[in-house]
Parts: structure tokens; sequence; C-alpha cells
């Protein structure tokens, strides 16, 4: 019987995906300046009212979240209006990898 896939990973600092670790525990960075960012985040949230786990986003990251939002919902949008005017197959193909493609780029919130 064959092992069953799994969803690759993403980076708790970033949200790249993180290469399967094989043996042992999953990864949860995809580098090891990921893995440095988020103790350092840590430390520095440590003794504050702010959860350690809370996610800190700098004015600029979190514009550029919230335009890469904006993008994917537009995206998604298009790909709605070519459904609804019965675009062809290749078009909807074209739109949907550009997408998915988007949604992930969205997934990144640093």
């Amino acid at each position: 019987m064959a092992a069953a896939s799994r969803r690759p990973e993403s980076c708790v600092w970033c949200g790249r995906e993180v290469a399967p670790a094989g043996i042992g525990r999953r990864r949860r960075y995809c580098r090891q300046s990921c893995r440095q960012r988020a103790y350092e985040q840590r430390n520095a949230v440590k003794g504050t009212s702010i959860p350690a786990d809370a996610v800190v986003l700098s004015v600029e990251e979190a514009s550029a979240l919230s335009d890469r939002l904006f993008e994917l919902r537009c995206a998604a949008e298009d790909v709605a209006t070519a459904v609804a005017e019965g675009a062809a197959g290749r078009e909807l193909s074209d739109l949907t990898e550009r997408l998915v493609v988007m949604a992930r780029d969205a997934e990144r919130f640093r």
C-alpha cells in the first residue's frame, strides 16, 4: 500500500513551502533565517502583553499583504466572469492557473 501523500507544509514564519523532512519531526521553517526571525520575535514579545504566537507586521508588510489579497480577489472575479460568459476551457485553465499562483503568493505574510 502506498504511503498517503501529505499536503506540503508552509513555513510558520514566511508561508513558503517547507521541504519534507523525511524521517523525524516535520520541519516548521523553510530556511534557517526564518527560524532565526521567529526566535527573535518570540524573545521580543517576552514580558509584554503581546501573545507569543502573534504575527506582528510592519505597515509595509501589512500593506503588501492587503495588495496581494486585493489582486487575488480580482483574479477570482475574473474567473467567475469568464465562467458566467461561457469562456473556452483554455481561457478558464489559464485564469485558474493564475489564480492558484496568486493564492500561493497571498499566503506569505512577510
